[in-house]
C-alpha cells in the first residue's frame, strides 16, 4: 500500500502537466466548433464580406462572464492571419484581462470571435500587449450575409467584434480589455515559447491540433477558396 501511494504521488506531478499541455489542445478544438457554428446560420453569422477582407481573427471559447465582473483574467483563445503564401497561417494563443463589455454579456458563458481590419490594426494585435479601444478602434461588428447595414464607426474601426451567449449572436461592445499573447500555451502547441508575431508571419507550419479550425479558415474564405 505504502508503494502504491509514493507511486501515485511521484505521477501526481506528471499527471498534472499533461492536463494541463491539453488545454490549449482542447480549447483549439473549441474555437473550431464556435467558429462552424457560427458560420452555419447565414443569416445570423458574420456577414462574408467582413470575413474575406479581413486581415486576422480572434477566436476566444467559452469567456466566463463572472470573470468579467470582478475583472479577473476571463478568457483564452486563439489568433490567425492571412498568410504571404495563401490560406490562413498557423494559430497563436492568446489570452483576455480586464475591460467592459457591452450588454450582450449575460449568460454563464459567452463566445468571443473580433476580426483585424487593417495593417495597424495586425501590429497592435500581433504586439505582446494592447488594450482594446484605447490602443486600437473597435466597434459591435454587424450580423447577416452582407455588410450593408455597417455604421460610420463600423467602417473605420481596425477591430470588429462579435459575441454568442444563450444561443444569441450579435456585435459586441468591447472597450478596455487587455489583449496578450501567451507564451505558456505556444510552447504547449510548438515546443517552444514562439511570439505570435513569428508564428503567424514566419510561415511556421500549422500544428496537426489545429488542422482543423484552419480548414474551416480557409473554407469559408472566397479569397482562399480560389487558391
Amino acid at each position: 500500500m505504502r508503494l502504491i501511494m509514493v507511486t501515485a504521488l511521484a505521477l501526481a506531478p506528471l499527471l498534472g502537466a499533461a492536463k494541463i499541455d491539453n488545454e490549449p489542445v482542447k480549447r483549439l478544438d473549441e474555437a473550431a466548433a464556435v467558429f462552424a457554428e457560427v458560420m452555419a446560420t447565414p443569416d445570423k453569422s458574420i456577414p462574408q464580406e467582413m470575413l474575406e477582407n479581413a486581415h486576422c481573427i480572434v477566436i476566444v471559447p467559452g469567456l466566463k462572464t463572472g470573470a468579467f465582473i470582478f475583472g479577473g483574467k476571463y478568457g483564452k483563445g486563439y489568433l490567425s492571419c492571412r498568410a504571404k503564401r495563401g490560406g490562413w497561417s498557423a494559430p497563436g494563443t492568446v489570452r483576455i484581462e480586464g475591460g467592459s463589455v457591452g450588454f450582450q454579456i449575460g449568460g454563464s458563458e459567452t463566445d468571443l470571435i473580433m476580426l483585424v481590419m487593417n495593417e495597424r490594426g495586425v501590429d497592435k494585435l500581433l504586439s505582446s500587449k494592447f488594450t482594446l479601444g484605447a490602443e486600437g478602434s473597435v466597434a459591435a461588428g454587424p450580423v447577416g450575409r452582407t455588410a450593408t447595414a455597417q455604421t460610420d464607426a463600423q467602417m473605420k474601426a481596425e477591430i470588429l467584434s462579435w459575441s454568442r451567449s444563450q444561443g444569441l449572436f450579435a456585435g459586441l461592445a468591447l472597450e478596455g480589455a487587455t489583449l496578450r499573447q501567451d507564451l505558456d500555451d505556444n510552447a504547449a502547441l510548438y515546443g517552444k515559447k514562439l511570439e505570435n508575431r513569428q508564428i503567424v508571419t514566419t510561415g511556421v507550419r500549422v500544428p496537426k491540433t489545429a488542422a482543423k479550425l484552419i480548414a474551416l479558415l480557409n473554407k469559408h474564405s472566397a479569397r482562399e477558396r480560389k487558391n
